[in-house]
């Protein structure tokens, strides 16, 4: 079948991105991709938004970060020196 398709800039030149990585013609191209989508169902492109969620991210133990003898006390051992 022959028709126009009118295509974004974006699109059009991820095209013929591909069209030089892979050597096929532009043709081929559209109808692959068209076929990859159109093919894929649609319970797997309608995904569910990513959430993120927030997490609190102060210290469980109570450290001064003022005075880094203390700190490494903390983390090392007595012997730290």
């Amino acid at each position: 079948m022959r028709t126009t398709l009118t295509l974004d800039d974006d699109i059009a030149a991820k095209l013929k991105e591909e069209m030089g990585r892979s050597g096929k013609p532009f043709k081929e191209m559209v109808n692959f991709y068209l076929r990859l989508g159109l093919n894929t169902p649609r319970e797997a492109r309608a995904t569910d938004p990513f959430v993120v969620r927030a997490r609190d991210l102060r210290p469980r133990i109570p450290i001064e970060y003022d005075n880094i003898g203390d700190l490494l006390e903390l983390v090392e051992g007595a012997l730290h020196k």
